[in-house]
C-alpha cells in the first residue's frame, strides 16, 4: 500500500491546487520526503523553449518548497483550458492509465508520501474515445484515500454531500473535507462546516482562509490519512 492521499473537489476553480500546495508544504515541513503528482493538467502556458509548463505543479513546487523535479510532477500536460478528454482530442496525447500508474509507482519508490491532485470535480472525464477513463478510475488505480476540497460559502452543503455520496457509491474512500475561502467570523460558514460534518459523517480536517500560508491540521492526523488504503 502506498503512502499518500488524493485531493479532489466539489468542482473546478475552488482552490484544489492552493490547498494541495499547503498540504504538501505541511508534510514536507515535518521532514517527510514528499512528492506531488497530477495525472493530467490542462490550461498551461509555454516556456521560452516552446515546451508546456505544468502550471499547477509549478505553483505547488514554489509554495511547498519541495525539491522534486518539475518534469516528474505531471504525466500529461495540455495547453487548452478544457477538460482533459477534450484537450487531448484537440491536441493529441490522450491519457493512458497504465502510464499514469507507472509514473506514480516511480514516485512511490523514491518518496515517503505522494500527494496527488485530481482534475476538476470528481465527475471529470479524462479520456473519451476508444477508451473511457474517468477521474475515479485514476483514484482506484492509485489506491489512495481522498480528501475533498470544498468552498466554505453558500451552496457548499449540497455540493459536498453530493460529492461524498457519489464517491462512496463508486467505492472510493473519503477521509475528510477541507474548506477553502473560510471566514472564521462568518456565522453561515461556521454552520456550513457543522452541517457538512453532520450530513456526510466526515470530519472537516482543516479550514483555509484566503492568504493562508500554512495548513492548520494535526500532523498525526494528516500522516494517518496518508497511511490508509483507498478502497472501501
Amino acid at each position: 500500500m502506498h503512502k499518500g492521499v488524493f485531493i479532489t473537489g466539489t468542482g473546478t476553480d475552488i482552490g484544489k491546487t492552493y490547498v494541495t500546495a499547503l498540504l504538501v508544504k505541511k508534510l514536507y515541513g515535518t521532514g517527510a520526503d514528499t512528492a506531488y503528482f497530477k495525472a493530467a493538467v490542462s490550461g498551461n502556458e509555454r516556456g521560452a523553449d516552446g515546451r508546456l509548463i505544468p502550471g499547477d505543479a509549478a505553483f505547488v513546487k514554489r509554495i511547498s518548497g519541495i525539491p522534486q523535479p518539475l518534469d516528474t510532477m505531471c504525466r500529461y500536460v495540455y495547453e487548452k483550458p478544457l477538460s482533459p478528454h477534450l484537450a487531448a482530442r484537440l491536441e493529441g496525447g490522450p491519457v493512458d492509465l497504465e502510464c499514469v500508474k507507472a509514473e506514480f509507482d516511480k514516485l512511490c519508490e523514491k518518496y515517503e508520501y505522494v500527494v496527488c491532485e485530481g482534475s476538476g470535480g470528481i465527475v471529470c472525464p479524462i479520456r473519451c474515445d476508444e477508451k473511457n477513463i474517468m477521474l475515479e478510475d485514476i483514484i482506484k488505480a492509485l489506491d489512495l484515500p481522498c480528501i475533498i476540497v470544498a468552498d466554505a460559502g453558500l451552496g457548499t452543503i449540497n455540493s459536498t454531500v453530493l460529492t461524498t455520496e457519489y464517491m462512496r457509491a463508486h467505492s472510493m474512500k473519503v477521509s475528510g473535507i477541507i474548506l477553502n475561502h473560510y471566514h472564521e467570523d462568518s456565522i453561515m460558514e461556521k454552520d456550513n462546516r457543522l452541517m457538512c460534518e453532520q450530513l456526510t459523517g466526515l470530519p472537516v480536517i482543516a479550514a483555509v482562509a484566503d492568504g493562508d500560508t500554512s495548513l492548520d491540521i494535526d500532523t498525526d492526523v494528516l500522516r494517518g490519512i496518508c497511511g490508509q488504503g483507498g478502497k472501501l
